[in-house]
C-alpha cells in the first residue's frame, strides 16, 4: 500500500503499519523474486493503459448485456419461465441488443466488443473472495505463494507511464468493515511482488484530492520529520519472521513512491473538485461513477492500470440473493451513464485507442440454478420460491458460473463486435466460442503488451501471469 496514514479516510497510523506488515507477511521469508521469463506477445500491444470496471458481487448477464426471453413480474409466474425480468433494447449496432436500463451505453456499443461466452470456474462452495481472486489472478485459493493481481502485474512489467502517478490504483473498495474482508485484502495485492507494486487505494473517489496531500496544518518541515519517522520504523522492523530484506526494502520504495506523489504538481488529477461542474455531474451518479470520473482524470496524468469497482459487500450491490429486479435496476442507474461518458470522454481527449476498458464480474446470476447444472454448491438464495408471490423474489438470487457478459473498449480491440452465444434456454451456458479465466486474462495481457507465459522465480520455481502459462489470447478479438 503506498499511502501515508493521515492522509487516509480507512487507515489510522497503526493499521497503516499493520497493512504493510500484512503485505510482506503474504510472502513471508522469501526472498527476492526475480525475472525467469517474458516472452513477446504473439501481437504487439494495443494499449498503455487499462481499465477495469469491476461489478462486484455477481452481474447477472441475462439482466444486462445478455437478455433473453422477458417475463413481466406477476403474482403466480412460475420462477422457472423467467431468465430475464427486463426486456431488450436496441443498441448503436444492429442486431446486439442490451438490457432496458443501459440506455447510454447502448449508445456506445458501436465502440465496444461484447463477449457473451466468458465462462468461469465452479470451485464448489461458492465464495465472492475465492471467485474474485481467480479472477484478478488468474490462481484459484489457496495457493502457496500469494499470487499478484493484474495491475500488479502490469506495475511490475511495464512500470509507470507517469512516474509520479501509481501505476496501480484501485477505487472503490473498502478494505475493512465489510464481509470476506480479508479475503478482499489477499486478492488486492501486489502478492510476492512486493508492496511496491501493490495497489494505491482510494475507496472514496471525492476524497482522492486529499488523500495526496498533507493534513491540513501540518508544516513542510513537520510533514518531512513523520516521513522519516515511518521510514525508521519499517527499516528497525526485524527480518525473519514475517518479513524478508527484500519486503522490507520494497516497503521503503512504496514510501517513497507516495512521498514522490505528494510533493508534485501531478497531484491535481486526484482532486474532482478541479472537474468542471457540469462534466462531474454526467458521472455523479455516486460513487462508483465519480470513481469513473477519477479513473479518467488517472488516466490523463499517466496511471498504468486502475480498477473501479461497485464494490462487493454482502447482500448489497450486485450481490441480489433477493430483489433482484429492483436491486439490478438500481445498480444500472449507478454504472450507465458514468461509463458511457467515460468511453465518450477518452474518445473525445484521443485516448481510447490506446486505453482498454474492460467491465466484468465474478460470474453471473440464474433463477434457479447454483453454479452449473449438477453443481455440489449450497444454494445461497434468500428468495426461493416456486411461483411469483411478491417483489422480493423477482429476479436472478442464485450464482451461475456457466457464462458471463465481458464488455471491451478499445485497447486495439474491435469496435461493434459480438462474440460468443448463450444457449437461449435454461441453463444459459455458453455454446460458442467460450473464454475461460485464463484466455480472458492472457487477452488483457497480450494487449498491453504482456506475453501469457511471462514468468517470476519465486521460491526457485517459476510463477506465471497466467497459470503454468496456459493462457492464450483471444485472436478473434483485435482489431
Amino acid at each position: 500500500m503506498n499511502v501515508l496514514p493521515e492522509i487516509s479516510k480507512e487507515i489510522d497510523r497503526r493499521r497503516f503499519m499493520q497493512a504493510l506488515s500484512a503485505s510482506a507477511m503474504a510472502a513471508a521469508g522469501s526472498a527476492a523474486p526475480s525475472l525467469l521469463r517474458a516472452d513477446g506477445p504473439a501481437l504487439p500491444p494495443t494499449a498503455d493503459t487499462c481499465i477495469l470496471l469491476w461489478m462486484a458481487g455477481g452481474m447477472a448477464a441475462p439482466e444486462t448485456f445478455d437478455p433473453k426471453k422477458y417475463v413481466p413480474f406477476d403474482i403466480g409466474v412460475p420462477a422457472e419461465s423467467i431468465i430475464s425480468t427486463f426486456p431488450a433494447i436496441d443498441t448503436a449496432v444492429d442486431p446486439i441488443k442490451i438490457c432496458a436500463g443501459l440506455e447510454n451505453i447502448a449508445q456506445v456499443m458501436d465502440r465496444a466488443t461484447l463477449i457473451r461466452s466468458h465462462r468461469v470456474a465452479d470451485l464448489g462452495h461458492i465464495l465472492h473472495s475465492r471467485h474474485q481472486y481467480h479472477w484478478h489472478t488468474g490462481y484459484v485459493p489457496p495457493v502457496t505463494v500469494a499470487a499478484p493481481h493484474l495491475g500488479a502485474w502490469m506495475a511490475r512489467l511495464l512500470g509507470p507511464r507517469n512516474p509520479v502517478i501509481p501505476p496501480f490504483i484501485n477505487i472503490g473498495q473498502r478494505l475493512e468493515g465489510i464481509g470476506e474482508s480479508e479475503e478482499l485484502k489477499a486478492f488486492t495485492t501486489a502478492g510476492f511482488l512486493g508492496s511496491e507494486y501493490g495497489p494505491f487505494n482510494i475507496p472514496y473517489p471525492q476524497d482522492a484530492g486529499r488523500s495526496v496531500r498533507p493534513p491540513q496544518g501540518m508544516t513542510p518541515s513537520r510533514f518531512e520529520r513523520r516521513n522519516k519517522i515511518y521510514r525508521e520504523m519499517i527499516q528497525k522492523s526485524p527480518v525473519g519472521e514475517f518479513t524478508s530484506e527484500f519486503h522490507q526494502e520494497s516497503m521503503l520504495r512504496s514510501m517513497e513512491n507516495a512521498y514522490r506523489l505528494l510533493s508534485s504538481p501531478e497531484r491535481e488529477a486526484f482532486d474532482l473538485e478541479k472537474e468542471p461542474r457540469e462534466i462531474y455531474d454526467r458521472y455523479n451518479t455516486g460513487r462508483f461513477g465519480r470513481g469513473c470520473l477519477l479513473a479518467r482524470r488517472l488516466t490523463e496524468a499517466g496511471a498504468r492500470f486502475i480498477e473501479v469497482t461497485t464494490e462487493y459487500e454482502p447482500f448489497l450491490h450486485w450481490d441480489t440473493h433477493e430483489n433482484g429486479h429492483t436491486t439490478a435496476k438500481e445498480m444500472k442507474a449507478q454504472i450507465d451513464r458514468p461509463i458511457a461518458q467515460l468511453i465518450l470522454d477518452l474518445e473525445q481527449r484521443g485516448l481510447l485507442d490506446r486505453t482498454l476498458v474492460v467491465l466484468a464480474s465474478e460470474f453471473s446470476r440464474d433463477m434457479m440454478i447454483e453454479g452449473v447444472p449438477g453443481s455440489t454448491a449450497k444454494d445461497q438464495s434468500r428468495a426461493k420460491s416456486d411461483t411469483m408471490q411478491e417483489m422480493k423474489q423477482y429476479g436472478l438470487h442464485r450464482h451461475f458460473t456457466g457464462s458471463c457478459s465481458v464488455l471491451m473498449f478499445g485497447g486495439g480491440m474491435k469496435q461493434g463486435f459480438l462474440y460468443g452465444e448463450t444457449a437461449e434456454e435454461r441453463p444459459c451456458l455458453a455454446t460458442k466460442n467460450p473464454v475461460n479465466i485464463d484466455d480472458m486474462l492472457a487477452t488483457i495481457y497480450t494487449a498491453m503488451g504482456i506475453s501469457p507465459g511471462a514468468a517470476m522465480q519465486i521460491e526457485k520455481r517459476p510463477f506465471y501471469v497466467t497459470k503454468d502459462a496456459k493462457g492464450k489470447a483471444v485472436q478473434e478479438l483485435f482489431a
